[in-house]
């Protein structure tokens, strides 16, 4: 099995049965704020999008690139099509070109065409990527590869259950604007930053050691910030709280743990991986060019320089009234919402800052009033402030996901009242009758059928399913104290109350032994 790394958490498997293009990202994503890097956009993509099957894994723009697939993947390719509860991914797809797809069912293994075996695992709770997010298993000659990227399922069992796997690809790195955004002295961001980047290489050691693959392959990041403005997001500043280190930093922590079975990917590296071995050359040093990388990112800023000013020229659309789109767009999804409503449970801001970057317009979603309007001097539970140009383009171009645009831009600050509430983006997420509907059943299923199962950890004994995503507590688990924390995605809980810590509306069941 030979893989050639094509840059983020995109990559082609090539056997002597077909060939697969995952997840193939080179333009520019969310408001022209990520990056690939290494930059990729110099490889022959001509000739690597000549292949057999296409896997998007989701639709996060920087899986999904709409101008690069049009432009570079073959037509004849045949989707792989994961599981999801909403047709957007194939949607998508069929609109950009593409008419043949196999449809898999979530961990069931298909057989192509030469002995070639792929399964699927779809993840399709509203909190993973925009309605969904996926793995791909792929097994041909007795060679094994599971390609994770940022995919968190709660354990890898179903694809160990399959055979000793000899590739595993899988996300280390940050893919959010947490703590970066948030207006927060510099102090309390950094240590912010540095605990959710421990929690970030703990979730990875933890796959790591599930899955116990021959090779591990860093991937689906990081993204880089060509911006000016988003200039200090990049990880080279010594800054122990970015959440953004490279696949260089990776290797050094995978080190310290005892991890001796790295192999790094470069845009154009290629690594034959057999049942005994893995072989991989490289396009340069890998070393040298991460030593270098701060030179490497500031000539790619000055190249990419005229397609960010071109994008931002884009944005601004005046003839729109803002207030008035919004209350038209999000108004009827209110009314519908029960448990997301109820989940936000307060008001919502957004400051519009002008062309003139001065002058501001606040405008309140107000959840349990149900209305959008402009702003009343009353305390919120969040408030957003970005640019009135980036929310104009969003209406104007009729996004469904403002996560999946504005909020992963970074172009934005933001404060907030209390814990996180995952309720606020997962309602931001879903801006169109066929997402919310979905999600409010998904809620409505979740929250109705409370895991009933206990168990031990330590002195106390909890549910064993984590009430955030359900994740298997006998594995994600750690109890210190009265606290215990979920190492999937590093929710807290107080033990003695049952209180998340976290974020609101999550209770855990918890009790001390007897």
């Amino acid at each position: 099995m030979r893989i050639t790394g094509t840059g983020h958490a995109s990559m082609r498997i090539d056997t002597a049965a077909g060939s697969i293009l995952c997840d193939p990202w080179v333009n520019p994503a969310y408001f022209a704020s990520w990056f690939p890097f290494p930059d990729n956009s110099l490889l022959d993509w001509e000739s690597l999008g000549q292949v057999d099957y296409l896997y998007v894994s989701h639709l996060h723009r920087d899986h999904f690139d709409a101008a690069h697939l049009t432009r570079f993947v073959s037509k004849k390719a045949t989707v792989l099509l994961p599981e999801y509860p909403t047709s957007e991914l194939e949607d998508e797809l069929r609109e950009l070109g593409f008419t043949s797809f196999i449809e898999t069912k979530t961990n069931e293994v298909v057989e192509l065409d030469g002995g070639l075996k792929v399964m699927i695992q779809a993840l399709t709770s509203p909190t993973d990527g925009p309605i969904g997010d996926s793995s791909l298993w792929v097994e041909y000659d007795g060679v094994r590869l599971l390609n994770q990227n940022d995919a968190r399922p709660s354990d890898l069992s179903t694809f160990a259950e399959l055979g000793h796997v000899h590739a595993h690809m899988l996300q280390f790195s940050g893919a959010i604007w947490y703590p970066m955004v948030y207006e927060l002295p510099q102090a309390a961001k950094t240590a912010f930053g540095k605990q959710k980047r421990d929690r970030q290489f703990d979730r990875t050691w933890r796959y790591i050691d599930d899955l116990k693959a021959s090779h591990v392959f860093p991937i689906a990041g990081p993204p880089c910030f060509l911006d000016d403005e988003l200039w200090q997001f990049n990880d080279v500043f010594g800054d122990e709280g970015n959440i953004f280190p490279d696949q260089s930093v990776f290797m050094r922590e995978y080190a310290k743990v005892g991890g001796t079975n790295g192999v790094v990917l470069l845009p154009g590296s290629v690594a034959e991986v057999t049942a005994d071995s893995c072989t991989t050359t490289h396009p340069t040093d890998v070393d040298e060019f991460f030593a270098n990388k701060k030179a490497h990112l500031e000539e790619m800023r000055e190249r990419k320089r005229p397609i960010i000013e071109a994008e931002k020229a884009s944005w601004r659309h005046p003839e729109i009234d803002v207030l008035k789109e919004m209350k038209r767009v999000i108004e009827p999804l209110l009314d519908e919402s029960l448990y997301l409503a109820k989940g936000v449970g307060g008001p919502v801001r957004f400051d519009l800052v002008g062309y003139d970057g001065e002058s501001v317009e606040s405008i309140v979603v107000d959840f349990p009033g149900k209305q959008v309007r402009p702003y009343g001097d009353e305390k919120v539970r969040y408030r957003f402030r970005t640019e009135r140009a980036l929310v104009e383009h969003l209406l104007f171009i009729d996004e469904v996901d403002w996560v999946n645009s504005l909020f992963l831009s970074c172009r934005f600050s933001a404060a907030r009242i209390g814990q996180y509430n995952e309720f606020v983006y997962a309602f931001f997420k879903c801006l169109s009758e066929e997402r919310l509907q979905y999600a409010e059943g998904w809620y409505d299923e979740h929250l109705k059928n409370a895991d009933k199962e206990d168990i031990r950890l330590g002195d106390w004994v909890v549910q064993r399913r984590c009430p955030h995503l359900k994740a298997d507590l006998t594995r994600f688990g750690i109890v210190e104290g009265n606290q215990l924390t979920c190492q999937l995605h590093g929710w807290r809980f107080d033990l003695s109350s049952g209180r998340c810590l976290t974020s609101v509306g999550h209770e855990i069941r918890a009790h001390r032994a007897e």
